[in-house]
């Protein structure tokens, strides 16, 4: 049982190779407070080096995402610009996971939380599911990454009408804006996150981490040094045991076990 309040207010969970992560304050529809931030930096912190952690899951408990901060509790006298040091080393640790996440997301993801699912790899929806930049209608701007991240997903001009009018979306608009990779119904959420997670959990992991360390990283580099990063990871793969799995399951009509396992002796 968790015996912390950040251990409470962040559920964990490892089922063959795959780390849910679940938002635990469904009476505040899980706003993120001090337990809630702790808890989140410590499993981002641990997640990358755990060699049985293949695919971070998030998602929300009672059936909602995630409102956002949480403003109404007691901050006592921590300096803003060092509570932002928090929130933004934690939105570095889930971007630099090495690992691919993916957010489940119902119910409200706004502010935040809503960054927060976009920080994930992959966004799966329930087509119930409602959306906001919700900063400009509490006095504040975007944060958790927003800033960065809704120009590259929506480009610069949605980006600005989404953060500037704080509407609320539903989750079609969202995935028409290239917000939700995945739009299921309500009641197939679990079943599609589960077998998507478990597809992640069964690839090569090696690759699977040099294929996202790459598309992060080249996405403001030149083609130069996008070429140049993937003949470094490309040899990188090829010293696995899983390249050369492939090549024999391909030749033999079956599914690769992919282990990740070093096969330079």
């Amino acid at each position: 049982m968790p015996d912390t309040e950040a251990e409470r207010a962040v559920l964990t969970s490892l089922d063959d190779g795959i780390l849910t992560v679940t938002l635990n304050r469904p009476r505040r529809k899980n706003a993120l407070d001090q337990a809630s931030w702790d808890g989140l930096r410590a499993v981002f912190a641990r997640a990358g080096d755990d060699p049985e952690v293949r695919v971070l899951v998030l998602t929300g408990a009672g059936g909602d995402f995630c409102a956002g901060a949480d403003l109404s509790g007691d901050r006592g006298d921590v300096h803003p610009l060092q509570r932002m040091r928090g929130v933004n080393e934690i939105a570095l640790l889930l971007h630099e996971l090495p690992i691919p996440t993916v957010a489940k997301v119902e119910g409200v993801a706004v502010g935040a939380g809503w960054n927060l699912a976009l920080g994930c790899d992959l966004v799966v929806s329930s087509r119930t599911a409602r959306f906001s930049q919700i900063f400009a209608k509490r006095g504040l701007s975007l944060d958790l990454g927003g800033s960065w991240l809704l120009p590259k997903i929506v480009g610069l001009q949605q980006a600005k009408r989404l953060a500037l009018l704080a509407e609320i979306i539903g989750a079609e608009e969202a995935e028409k804006l290239g917000l939700v990779t995945y739009l299921v119904e309500p009641g197939e959420l679990d079943g599609f996150t589960a077998d998507l997670a478990k597809r992640l959990a069964d690839g090569p992991p090696v690759a699977l981490r040099q294929s996202k360390q790459l598309l992060n990283e080249n996405a403001d580099r030149t083609m130069r040094d996008a070429l140049s990063s993937e003949a470094r990871t490309q040899a990188i793969n090829f010293a696995t045991e899983d390249a050369p799995a492939a090549f024999t399951a391909f030749m033999e009509k079956r599914d690769p076990e992919f282990t990740g396992k070093w096969a330079v002796k």
